[in-house]
C-alpha cells in the first residue's frame, strides 16, 4: 500500500477557495482504480498545547492506493489536469511525502 501525505500551503486567505475545488474533485478521484482513501484534513481544535498546527492557510491531503501504479495513474489523470490548472494561482506551496 502506498501513503500520501501532501502538505498545500494556499496563499492568504485563498484555502476555502482550494478545499472547495478539491472537495468538487473527490467523486472522480474516489472513483479511481486503486483509490483506498482521499481527502483534506485541517487542523484540529481545542487539542491543547501538544499539538503543533499548520495554520490558516494550510490542509494536508490524506492519501492510500493499492499500489505505486495506481498514484501514478491518478497523477496522470485529466481531472488532476484541471484541478491543477484551477487552483494553481491560489497555492503558496505544495510538499507532497510519499510512503509505503
Amino acid at each position: 500500500m502506498i501513503h500520501v501525505l501532501a502538505i498545500i500551503t494556499a496563499k492568504p486567505g485563498q484555502r476555502e477557495h482550494i478545499l472547495t475545488a478539491f472537495r468538487a474533485n473527490m467523486p472522480a478521484v474516489h472513483a479511481e482504480q486503486g483509490c483506498i482513501e482521499y481527502g483534506p484534513a485541517i487542523d484540529a481544535e481545542g487539542m491543547g498545547g501538544f499539538q503543533t498546527k499548520f495554520g490558516p492557510d494550510t490542509f494536508v491531503v490524506i492519501e492510500k492506493w493499492e499500489s505505486k501504479a495506481a498514484l501514478a495513474a491518478h497523477a496522470a489523470s485529466p481531472h488532476m489536469a484541471a484541478y491543477g490548472a484551477k487552483t494553481k494561482e491560489w497555492i503558496a506551496s505544495r510538499v507532497i511525502h510519499v510512503l509505503e
